[in-house]
């Protein structure tokens, strides 16, 4: 059962193809906005992932964050997410988050998620191409 306080944390390595100038965020050589992005809702998801039903994942709906300092190829970064509201029809999650490089904070603010059963999302999805 997913519920409050459920916390989540990752880590990874700046590598080459998580830089702004590879991934078209940018031209500098420095972690890209859009994969700090990423990084914060797969710990997110992850978090929450063993307490859904089977059949159940969850998909980002919303996202709002600052990314407020740059980090370079080679450097560390961990996310740390925390559930802290469950809409009052229990499929709407919003976690605080936050992602750190070894000298501190680089990006933080809110994201939510929603549940829903996955084989009826894709297939709403693929729906679009008929």
């Amino acid at each position: 059962m997913v519920s409050i306080g459920m916390k989540g944390t990752q880590e990874l390595c700046v590598t080459e193809e998580l830089l702004a100038n590879q991934v078209g965020s940018g031209l500098v050589a420095v972690y890209a906005t859009p994969m700090m992005i990423a990084g914060i809702e797969g710990t997110a998801a992850g978090s929450v992932a063993p307490a859904l039903e089977p059949g159940q994942t969850t998909v980002g709906m919303r996202i709002d964050v600052s990314h407020v300092a740059a980090t370079p190829l080679g450097m560390k970064v961990h996310f740390e997410t925390e559930l802290i509201e469950i809409a009052p029809n229990g499929k709407i999650l919003t976690f605080k988050v936050a992602a750190y490089d070894e000298k501190g904070l680089i990006g933080e603010g809110t994201h939510q998620r929603a549940i829903v059963d996955k084989a009826r999302f894709e297939s709403k999805a693929q729906a679009k191409l008929s």
